[in-house]
């Protein structure tokens, strides 16, 4: 535990189990909406704005943060008005966003082109104090919506219309989604990196969904292997020194894959258990994990 006598191990650990807990918070609304991919395109959009932070020597964090809520949001509107050119105009915004991002970098004073990769791939080196204060307020603000607000978001994630026809704000809870999806973004991008975070959102949501089909305990699953990818993640990034975000992606995927092979046996056996127990002639249910594939359903 001798990492833990150095300061920026503490700051990174810190910030390390902020990501594991918000990424699968809000990842597992964007798995039920079959958004998984959401996060990767804030991810670009955002680079824009840790881009802006260098070139006006301002918090990369809060301008990729502003940026990533704009960005979020354009997308949100898009989805509801683009129709059939909506994927196109979504890819220009993706692109654009990465691509302003780079040029801003470029021109901004100092050395702010040798922190790209710290912001594309994650650093713990990187991980200030001011940082580490952003992270515990936007983390905070995406634990009290993703709980507090569970059961709307959770309706709004399986069912629009019947959301709608219940009374309940469609269009601003999927605005709410977004935001806190963009706001969980520039949390992890100094950890994870923002070319990886949207790994981080999905993989734990489909590694929960092996074990259990109940939302409730998809999520505290799903959050479990986000705190200890995390951490496992930057303890070995700081002894092997890997890259923490490539490291903690691949710990992740390595949890779904390890817990798919687990739970198929287990399934099985349920099944078999259940045909045993049915009498001849009834149809018999059987429940079979999620594919992992991001578009698994999970119920309350």
């Amino acid at each position: 535990m001798e990492f833990l006598n150095y300061d920026f191990m503490q700051r990174a650990l810190l910030a390390a189990i902020l990501v594991g807990i918000t990424a699968p918070a809000i990842g597992i609304y964007l798995v039920q909406r079959r958004q998984a991919l959401m996060g990767d395109g804030i991810g670009h959009v955002a680079m824009t704005g840790v881009g802006l932070g260098f070139l006006l020597s301002w918090s990369p964090v809060w301008t990729a943060t502003l940026v990533s809520v704009f960005g979020a949001v354009l997308m949100e509107l898009i989805r509801w008005y683009g129709k059939t050119r909506g994927d196109i105009a979504l890819a220009m915004l993706f692109y654009g966003g990465m691509a302003g991002g780079v040029l801003l970098i470029n021109l901004a004073p100092g050395g702010a082109n040798a922190n790209l990769l710290s912001f594309l791939f994650g650093s713990l080196s990187t991980v200030s104090e001011s940082d580490v204060t952003a992270i515990c307020i936007l983390a905070a603000f995406v634990v009290l919506i993703t709980v507090l607000l569970r059961r709307q978001l959770f309706a709004v994630s399986q069912d629009e219309e019947f959301a709608r026809v219940t009374g309940l704000p469609v269009r601003a809870l999927n605005l709410l989604t977004a935001v806190t999806a963009a706001v969980t973004v520039t949390v992890a991008m100094r950890v994870v990196g923002l070319l990886l975070v949207s790994a981080l959102m999905v993989v734990p949501v489909a590694a929960a969904q092996q074990l259990s089909r109940s939302f409730a305990a998809t999520f505290a699953i799903a959050v479990a292997i986000g705190v200890t990818v995390t951490i496992g993640g930057t303890v070995t990034s700081y002894y092997q020194d890997v890259p923490p975000g490539a490291t903690i992606v691949l710990l992740t995927i390595g949890a779904f894959i390890v817990l798919t092979a687990l739970a198929t046996p287990l399934a099985r056996r349920r099944a078999r258990a259940l045909a045993a127990a049915q009498p001849a002639g009834d149809p018999v249910e059987c429940a079979v994990p999620d594919s992992g594939d991001g578009a698994g359903k999970v119920g309350v």
